[in-house]
């Protein structure tokens, strides 16, 4: 009889044993599996220029950032258009048709091409784009609503203004150039109008409906201007060294609204940094990843400007940077030679 009791509570023993260490082992197979999860994510990149390509790195490291890593847990699939709105429609149709868990748009074209293409139900991540209510993306930037949020890198317009006066004291006239398809670009420009002319600038606007156009385009308006200010406009920066070339034969100055254009001749910003904008762009994207909700996540903005000016071209032009926009850019900027 002591037998069979010992014998009883032995096997008992056993079956609990067995129960709960089936119970971890399942456990934790369902834990390794969640965490070998691999997340396939489009990146869409309107065009290759140096700004949307420090966009671009931002965005990876933003995801690494969050613990999203290509190769580990991550699969990213990136498109560059090229500029060409045939190839954008056909990039976003093909994250769609694969199905990715998320899209991230750079510029606002590719932005709006993947927008339409996930019709509401894919999230898509918007990186760096300029007034995103208004280019038909987002309700608003507090409740984005349905499937899109990001980042939007205005441009600081007023202080990139006061920059001009500090640099160039006398102009009055300041001549404005975006591209007519960029709605960034157009934005910016009519922004910047507005707040020349409430500060007592002659402004005259110029449009490009292609980079072809910069050539004629800078001819005329170097020859009607004092100096030249180039917004954060995809078309004009991918011709910055046309628009800067023709102006500096008239020794006219063009104060762009990003640093990388500074370093392609323009002669002095106040800059949003692109890389920045893009690290932003990517912790946003790895939280969606994680359940964080886009039509609730709020649009998060970068304006803040960092000074970066062009020494060689100030040569070119004969024109003296003040001693306090030197030190700014020596101390919490850029110098480029």
């Amino acid at each position: 009889m002591k037998r069979m009791i010992s014998f009883t509570v032995l096997l008992a023993a056993f079956l609990l044993f067995a129960f709960f260490n089936t119970g971890e082992t399942t456990q934790s197979s369902q834990t390794d599996s969640k965490a070998q999860k691999i997340y396939k994510i489009g990146i869409l990149q309107l065009m290759t220029h140096p700004a949307l390509d420090q966009i671009h790195a931002g965005v990876l490291a933003g995801l690494k950032q969050e613990g999203f890593v290509s190769g580990r847990n991550l699969k990213i699939d990136y498109e560059n258009a090229q500029g060409d709105q045939s190839n954008l429609q056909t990039m976003s149709s093909k994250f769609a048709n694969e199905k990715d868990d998320m899209t991230i748009g750079i510029a606002t074209p590719a932005a709006q091409a993947l927008a339409k293409a996930a019709n509401g139900q894919t999230p898509v991540i918007l990186a760096g784009i300029t007034d995103p209510v208004g280019g038909g993306l987002i309700k608003s930037n507090a409740r984005p609503g349905a499937n899109i949020t990001g980042t939007s890198g205005e441009s600081p317009l007023k202080s990139q203004l006061d920059l001009i006066k500090q640099i160039l004291p006398k102009a009055k006239t300041l001549g404005i150039v975006y591209t007519t398809s960029d709605h960034g670009g157009s934005y910016n420009a009519k922004k910047m109008a507005a707040i020349a002319k409430a500060a007592g600038y002659q402004v005259k606007l110029y449009t490009i409906s292609t980079t072809n156009d910069m050539q004629t385009i800078a001819e005329k308006m170097v020859s009607q201007v004092q100096a030249v200010y180039a917004p954060q406009d995809n078309g004009v920066a991918s011709a910055m060294k046309t628009l800067v070339n023709v102006a500096n034969q008239s020794k006219v100055a063009v104060f762009p609204a990003v640093d990388t254009m500074v370093q392609a001749g323009g002669l002095a910003t106040l800059s949003v940094n692109q890389f920045t904008l893009g690290k932003e762009s990517g912790i946003i994207a790895g939280r969606v990843l994680k359940g964080e909700k886009t039509s609730t996540y709020p649009l998060t903005f970068v304006t803040k400007g960092q000074m970066a000016i062009n020494t060689s071209e100030a040569k070119i032009l004969g024109i003296t940077l003040p001693n306090s926009v030197v030190k700014q850019a020596q101390t919490k900027g850029e110098i480029y030679k």
